[in-house]
């Protein structure tokens, strides 16, 4: 038995089962909330390490199923452990480590000094096991399981504080996740009658040899699903509604993460079991779209988190670029705009917070003169900026390299279309991203429309326990320690993309391969055991 197949069956599950028991040791020492932050900090730094072995492991030798409970394929709970499931894992957990960290810095509670237990820290390490579980299910029902988990975690994430605000983003919010829920039920339904299991490898091949109409029906009704959870136009306009009321790390989690936890379903099940599913068509168009509408959105905004929220809508269509594609290479350039994105659009939802914390709003009427107040918040804005609306030498600019050079090579008319479109939404990104550079940071306050208003609103979390008015506090425009070094780290891993593009891209090419041949995934999950029956 080799090394990695014998550390695979103990390291698959652990980044499930480390953040369930953490938050489990969590709820024990609720009144202790230093104790708290260790177990938080332990907890995810043991799932980053555990990841970036996980994506070694599947990148020397392949892809790898691991049973767990010690049931045969396909009947137990399979997870596998690819390419792309590995490095989504490893990027994945660096941002929710770094943004526990951000959120300790800010004190988040869910109530005040009357009410000193909080929720929040062991929901989010539920939250960190749903999307560890999503990307590591081997089957449907289970990844139905994982989103499910992020559902009831985020809606109390996203709740915090039970502003009415909140309340009503939160209940919408619900409504259009359950919504989605029922849309994937009705396709596990589906596929389950068409097949007779939900494993995704026997899926696969079973899916395979299915009249082409109910193969169809199938992939329409998860599609639609997937494009709801990722934000995919005309599927997308709850999401902006919804991240701006959240606390800035909570949003900056749910931008950078929850989105792509869809994407992801969609390249995993149209790679795997609908190759030839003849959906690529609607898959560019829909991604053209998703790129405009969401960029024309951000340009119209007046409010940094929802501009923000519109460019994370936009930049989702890149991503269906890639996979519309249907090519390795589209595929590739996807992956590695996957893990540029979550990294850049984390990062600059944790600077609107320390923006927040320091002048006291968010909103483009009121703020200005930031670059003389504090330069180090602004190049903390400027890199990633810079990074997503895609100049070089920044990953933002590699990443729509290789998705260009992918539509060019498909040749066909809608490739083209999708090229053009992608020039012209990084072109209105920098726009947006200079547009906000120039009223916040570069023109004095005193030009500002409402400058005057920006101390009176109180910023949506305090680093202090009970609510203070942002007017009231002492230390109104100090950035505290734990809410700047992350924002710092996340920056420079962002540049890690730049600086290691090289290998990154490498790592990104082979899971590719792995994509565009299903046997290699089913093979490894199925052995010999693949056969139809």
């Amino acid at each position: 038995m080799s090394p990695s197949s014998a550390l695979l069956p103990v390291l698959a599950p652990l980044p499930v089962l480390v953040p369930l028991l953490a938050a489990a040791a969590t709820l024990v020492f609720g009144r202790r909330p230093r104790t708290q932050g260790v177990v938080v900090f332990l907890a995810l730094t043991a799932v980053v390490v555990i990841s970036g072995l996980l994506l070694y492991l599947a990148d020397r030798d392949g892809t790898a199923a691991v049973q767990v409970g010690g049931w045969d394929t396909p009947i137990g709970i399979t997870l596998v452990v690819d390419r792309l499931s590995a490095a989504m894992l490893l990027v994945s957990s660096i941002v929710l480590l770094a943004v526990s960290v951000y959120g300790s810095g800010q004190n988040i509670r869910d109530g005040g000094a009357r009410q000193p237990t909080s929720i929040y820290r062991p929901t989010y390490l539920v939250l960190t096991a749903g999307v560890s579980a999503a990307f590591l299910a081997g089957d449907l029902f289970n990844l139905f399981v994982g989103f499910e988990i992020l559902l009831a975690a985020s809606f109390v994430l996203l709740t915090v504080g039970a502003t009415a605000q909140r309340i009503r983003a939160g209940v919408a919010y619900v409504m259009v996740s359950m919504l989605s829920s029922l849309i994937f039920l009705i396709g596990i339904g589906l596929a389950y009658a068409t097949t007779g299991t939900l494993n995704l490898a026997q899926l696969a091949l079973r899916m395979d040899v299915a009249p082409e109409g109910v193969r169809t029906s199938v992939y329409a009704v998860l599609l639609v699903a997937f494009g709801i959870k990722a934000a995919v136009f005309p599927l997308s306009n709850w999401l902006p509604d919804s991240y701006p009321t959240a606390p800035a790390p909570v949003t900056a989690v749910f931008a950078g993460l929850l989105t792509k936890v869809g994407v992801y379903a969609i390249i995993r099940t149209d790679s795997l079991l609908f190759p030839d599913g003849g959906f690529g068509a609607v898959l560019l168009w829909c991604g053209l779209l998703t790129m405009l509408i969401g960029i024309f959105g951000a340009i119209a905004q007046s409010d940094i988190r929802r501009l923000l929220s519109f460019t994370l809508v936009s930049h989702i269509g890149y991503m269906i670029f890639g996979v519309g594609l249907g090519s390795a290479a589209g595929l590739s350039g996807a992956i590695y705009y996957v893990a540029h994105h979550i990294l850049v659009q984390t990062t600059l939802f944790l600077v609107v917070g320390l923006i927040e914390r320091q002048a006291g709003s968010t909103s483009l009427r009121r703020l200005g003169g930031l670059a003389a107040a504090s330069p180090l918040l602004a190049i903390l804005f400027l890199v990633p900026a810079l990074n997503l609306g895609g100049i070089p030498p920044f990953s933002g600019f590699i990443g729509k390299v290789a998705l260009l050079q992918a539509g060019a090579a498909d040749g066909g008319v809608a490739a083209w279309v999708l090229v053009g479109g992608a020039v012209v939404t990084s072109l209105l990104t920098l726009y947006a991203a200079a547009r906000v550079w120039a009223k916040v940071f570069w023109r004095p306050r005193s030009e500002a429309p409402e400058g005057h208003l920006a101390a009176a609103n109180p910023p949506t979390l305090m680093e202090v326990s009970e609510d203070v008015r942002y007017d009231e506090r002492i230390d109104p425009g100090r950035m505290p320690p734990l809410m700047l070094l992350p924002t710092a780290a996340l920056t420079v891993v962002g540049l890690t993309l730049t600086v290691l593009a090289g290998p990154i891209l490498g790592i990104a090419d082979r899971a590719a391969a792995e994509l565009h041949d299903p046997s290699v995934y089913i093979g490894s999950v199925l052995g010999n055991a693949g056969a139809p029956r």
